[in-house]
């Protein structure tokens, strides 16, 4: 009957409104990105994903092949170069319709199966599901690259630095974050506009580890794939 029917409109308009906070809540207002309170759960996943009994590539020079080309899952940084500059030179207007084109660039260069994050301010995250490192990279170059070609308005050229390493369940969120980020800052340091791999750095001694136990585990690794 009406009563019945009125009932049943009620309650999924109700409920229609409650899934839209709820997916209010997770997302970041202006971009339409994850918001930093979803990172730990996605990651959480991420670990969980990832087998505990993964068996490790064969030593010498093939392990060092194999293990560049065998994939796993991703987190890349990455931060708008001199957003700062942007915001006082142009005003905050046109800072956040930078933010909004970027995020937009993200969408359309990683696959939807990759989780975007936008942790605050001109700092984004990825996490791309399983892949080889070759592509990774790729991958991150590629919206480097889309980014530095495209025209914003007012502003014109903007560019962007980037830091990323594997997903290691041997590390903690906090840890492999703080390596992106170590990659990141190397990007940063050596004139900005580029995408370094936290795992190749290390490999070519470019970066050292500030963490003895990091240390430690990555000279483990060296020495598995070159004694």
């Amino acid at each position: 009957d009406t009563a019945e029917t009125e009932s049943i409109a009620c309650f999924l308009a109700f409920f229609g409104n409650y899934l839209d906070l709820l997916d209010y809540s997770e997302l970041d207002t202006l971009t339409g990105l994850s918001n930093r309170k979803t990172y730990d759960e996605a990651f959480d996943r991420i670990l969980a994903a990832i087998p505990a009994d993964t068996p490790l590539p064969p030593d010498g020079h093939e392990r060092r092949h194999e293990a560049s080309g065998s994939k796993g899952f991703w987190l890349g940084v990455i931060d708008i170069d001199h957003f700062k500059r942007v915001n006082d030179t142009f005003g905050h207007l046109f800072g956040d319709e930078v933010l909004l084109r970027v995020a937009n660039l993200m969408k359309q260069s990683f696959r939807a199966s990759d989780k975007l994050f936008r942790f605050g301010g001109e700092e984004f995250v990825v996490l791309l599901r399983p892949t080889t490192q070759p592509n990774a990279d790729r991958a991150f170059q590629r919206f480097r690259e889309a980014v530095e070609t495209h025209e914003f308005p007012q502003v014109g050229r903007v560019t962007c630095s980037i830091g990323f390493t594997r997903i290691d369940p041997r590390f903690s969120p906090a840890e492999l974050l703080g390596r992106a980020d170590e990659a990141l800052y190397f990007s940063k340091e050596h004139g900005r506009n580029q995408v370094n791999g936290f795992d190749t750095l290390i490999m070519s001694g470019q970066l050292r580890l500030s963490t003895p136990a990091g240390q430690a585990q990555i000279q483990s690794d060296v020495d598995e794939i070159f004694l």
